[in-house]
């Protein structure tokens, strides 16, 4: 079987970060099998429909490295435009072969003329809700004489089109995360397939689009679980192979109630505006409802894809937790190379007012790499690089120190590095001989190595004196050893 998934997300907003692991999945489900991974935009919903948000979906993909093989794509210019065979693949401009696909079914006797107003629908709803009793069509125009219920339509009569569902036995299907799942069919509604305005709902549009685009895997949320009866009901009255499911736990807050953005953001792109790598957000969003098993778990997008398997994803939802979160991604700045740091880093910098450039950070962000969580801390951790902040020199002198000791420990140091070359001005030429001259004196490294980092960081916490004065050059390095000697006059 050719393995085909896709990504069908509905333009309504930002991509929440749910919906980016359900593209994750299906892209891993893909692409281990040498398959293709689709992206299908759902934009029957005009009431919630953003104008931006399929932008927002596709920049939302292209951060997170998962690129679709096939329908709606970013071209080069960054703007929406659609790939492949199966097209088109925005529903809104698929609406003729959706009402082909309902006249078959009412021709069929397999759907039906509903005229009923919204109104009445809303007092059945009361009613059904006072009596405790489960909500849903009753089944009002079902029985309507079909010839009957044309002539209402040819007259104008505001209706939508309902399947009919069948009232006896079951629907069964093998779920390939939570294994077997029945249905009474008596309990399932006929559901609306065409709405009043002439868009197709959710449930006949994606059943036809799943089929044509010859869609093999359908992974969703959990929540498409009690809709499922309806779609394989859908897949038998039209004599389709249904596709294979497998609903995903759905994302919880800390406390266990559903994700949502009054508890923090959940749109994929505020992770990405923070300096949230996109290694680590795969990374983290993999693990939320799955585990390989070993202990492994940093994992690049190319491990991922051998490594995946649909079968250990828990039927249990999975708490999103923003420090597992911060771990991964203090894990990947540690070993994505610095070029990549650099050129991602560099847009907070410029946003920053820092003038530097991606050969300037690949050589100062190694100071920090290890000491921050994301990219966006970076300009601050590194401004004093930039520019000395002013300090107090009383932070100058070692807690075991005075402030005399400390002026002539930095005189010293002063004169002794003024004779390295710079050629020789490297962190290990550094800690090599201002350690030989550290064992040659009765100082402790901390009377000697406190005030030298304060002095070229203007800072209580910052990274060791060597690894900054490597960086800042000798020139540099000697003026702040001398301002900080001022400081202590």
């Amino acid at each position: 079987m050719s393995v085909r998934t896709r990504f069908a997300p509905s333009p309504t907003g930002y991509l929440h970060i749910g919906g980016l692991r359900t593209a994750l999945y299906a892209y891993l489900v893909a692409k281990q099998n040498n398959g293709q991974f689709l992206l299908r935009i759902e934009d029957t919903d005009r009431e919630r429909f953003v104008a931006d948000g399929t932008k927002n979906i596709l920049d939302s993909l292209q951060w997170a490295g998962l690129t679709p093989d096939e329908g709606v794509v970013l071209d080069k210019d960054g703007k929406p435009t659609q790939i492949g065979n199966h097209g088109p693949y925005i529903q809104s401009q698929r609406l003729d072969i959706y009402k082909k696909y309902a006249d078959q079914l009412l021709n069929q006797g397999d759907a039906y003329y509903c005229f009923c107003t919204s109104e009445r629908l809303g007092e059945l709803r009361k009613v059904q809700q006072l009596n405790k009793l489960p909500t849903g069509y009753d089944g009002h125009c079902r029985e309507i004489d079909p010839t009957e219920a044309k002539k209402r339509v040819v007259a104008g009569e505001k209706h939508v089109v309902r399947m009919k569902m069948p009232k006896e036995g079951e629907t069964v299907f093998n779920d390939l995360i939570r294994g077997e799942i029945r249905f009474q069919n008596n309990l399932v509604d006929d559901q609306v397939l065409m709405k009043t305005d002439g868009f197709p709902t959710y449930h006949l549009a994606v059943v036809v689009d799943d089929h044509l685009m010859e869609i093999s895997h359908v992974t969703r949320a959990e929540e498409w679980i009690s809709s499922t009866p309806k779609h394989l009901q859908l897949y038998k009255f039209f004599g389709w192979e249904p596709p294979l499911f497998a609903h995903l736990p759905q994302l919880l807050n800390n406390d266990r109630s559903k994700l949502s953005k009054r508890q923090g953001d959940v749109a994929a792109m505020d992770y990405a505006k923070k300096g949230y790598l996109r290694e680590a957000m795969i990374n983290f969003l993999a693990f939320l409802g799955w585990n390989p098993g070993t202990s492994q778990d940093v994992f690049s997008l190319d491990e991922l894809v051998k490594t995946f398997d649909l079968s250990k994803v828990s039927k249990a939802g999975a708490v999103f937790n923003m420090e597992k979160l911060d771990w991964c991604n203090r894990e990947f700045l540690k070993i994505l190379p610095i070029e990549t740091l650099a050129e991602r880093a560099l847009p907070y910098f410029i946003e920053a007012q820092i003038a530097t450039d991606t050969a300037r950070l690949e050589k100062i962000i190694p100071l920090e790499r290890e000491r921050v969580t994301t990219l966006a801390e970076l300009p601050a951790a590194l401004s004093f690089v930039f520019n000395l902040p002013d300090y107090d020199g009383a932070i100058i002198v070692w807690k075991k120190s005075n402030s005399d000791e400390a002026k002539k420990v930095l005189e010293d140091l002063k004169k002794l590095m003024n004779t390295f070359s710079v050629q020789d001005w490297n962190k290990a030429n550094l800690e090599v001989k201002v350690g030989e001259w550290v064992k040659g004196s009765s100082l402790s490294n901390g009377v000697v190595l406190w005030p030298l980092r304060v002095a070229l960081s203007g800072q209580q916490n910052s990274p060791g004196p060597f690894e900054i004065a490597t960086v800042l050059g000798k020139d540099e390095s000697l003026r702040r050893i001398a301002l900080a000697i001022e400081k202590l006059q």
